[in-house]
């Protein structure tokens, strides 16, 4: 600095700040070597606050409004610097304003999914953002715990240090809640109110105020969202059998040719002709089911394919017999026999009743 500098910084008394950032949180007044002059006017508009340091201990804080510099208006410096001569020449001392206004619309999120326990899905994991408002409270709490002796200190220096506070409660605060993921979307406002009343009290820590924390979406992990759409599309189309028949005759009786007719017409014939394979299928399965046994008829078991089938009753048994599933050398066993035996030795009249088979031409 140049000596006609120095000279015109003696006699500027006007000491005012105007934030045009929007993001700065504390801002140091620069003088040439920290000289104020004795008497200077000091101006401190609504949402700041000024604070005077004077060889590193905070001397004076003032709130909103105009002041002079001088005995009457700083006690405390008085005491300090032994003012009580009145005279005029300048004296040292660092001024800080505070912005005290409300910052907002900083940003928090999940870096990792949270595991939570769920009502309906057990364990799930979760990310979640939104954004969260702040503002000092305490000047000089927040002088001590986070600003120190910046002089230009703004909302990205202490963003990431609140964030992360957010995200070490937010955990905790999640599982107590105990609100089903399902039902968060529709409880967003609350869950925000609830979180702000459990982390606020952490951030009055460091001289500030958790004035709003909003949530702007909880989500699933992708592969368990696919699974959800999945189910509400099946739920949506209500009963699926009645569902494939109203698009399959829909398919069918589409009016016009082309590609897209023709696709919907495979699709809806493919369709139709998997259900007609289905049904007839069952139909074939019913008719190898064996009939129900009697009440207290005799009840047997069959080896078949190095298996135990069963127990079946003499109708079964018969049946089986006629079609050759269970021939004379297959093993038989029912209550009251030690031990398993060929059906020969059971069935005997039920294989001689049986039709030899017919002879080669």
């Amino acid at each position: 600095m140049g000596f006609w500098d120095w000279i015109s910084g003696q006699f500027i008394d006007v000491i005012d700040w105007v934030d045009e950032s929007h993001d700065t949180m504390v801002y140091r007044f620069e003088r040439d070597g920290n000289e104020i002059k004795y008497g200077a006017k000091l101006t401190v508009r609504e949402s700041q606050m000024a604070i005077f340091v004077n060889e590193g201990v905070i001397a004076d804080i003032l709130g909103p409004g105009i002041y002079e510099l001088e005995t009457k208006n700083l006690p405390i410096m008085t005491s300090l610097q032994h003012w009580d001569h009145g005279f005029n020449s300048p004296f040292k001392a660092e001024v800080y304003f505070v912005n005290t206004k409300r910052f907002t619309d900083l940003k928090w999120g999940t870096k990792n999914p949270i595991m939570v326990r769920d009502p309906e899905f057990s364990m799930v994991r979760l990310r979640a953002f939104g954004t969260y408002e702040i503002r000092i409270t305490d000047p000089k709490q927040f002088m001590h715990e986070i600003v120190g002796t910046d002089a230009h200190f703004t909302t990205d220096e202490v963003e990431n240090q609140l964030s992360n506070l957010i995200l070490a409660k937010f955990p905790t605060v999640l599982g107590e809640s105990n609100i089903p993921v399902l039902d968060m979307a529709s409880n967003y406002e609350k869950f925000s109110e609830y979180i702000s009343d459990k982390i606020a009290p952490f951030f009055g820590e460091y001289g500030l105020q958790l004035t709003k924390i909003l949530i702007e979406n909880i989500s699933l992990p992708a592969e368990v969202e696919k699974a959800l759409d999945k189910r509400t599309s099946r739920e949506v189309t209500g009963n699926l059998d009645k569902h494939l028949k109203y698009q399959t005759g829909n398919a069918l009786g589409a009016e016009g040719g082309g590609t897209m007719s023709d696709m919907l017409g495979m699709g809806a014939g493919l369709a139709l002709g998997q259900e007609m394979a289905q049904n007839m299928s069952q139909k074939k399965s019913d008719k190898n089911i064996p009939p129900l046994p009697t009440k207290n008829e005799q009840l047997y078991h069959i080896a078949l394919d190095n298996e135990s089938k069963g127990p079946y009753g003499l109708d079964a048994i018969k049946e089986y017999i006629k079609k050759g599933i269970v021939k004379k050398e297959t093993l038989v066993w029912r209550e009251g026999l030690s031990d398993w035996v060929e059906a020969d030795l059971e069935f005997q009249h039920y294989f001689n009743a049986t039709p030899p088979p017919l002879p080669k031409k």
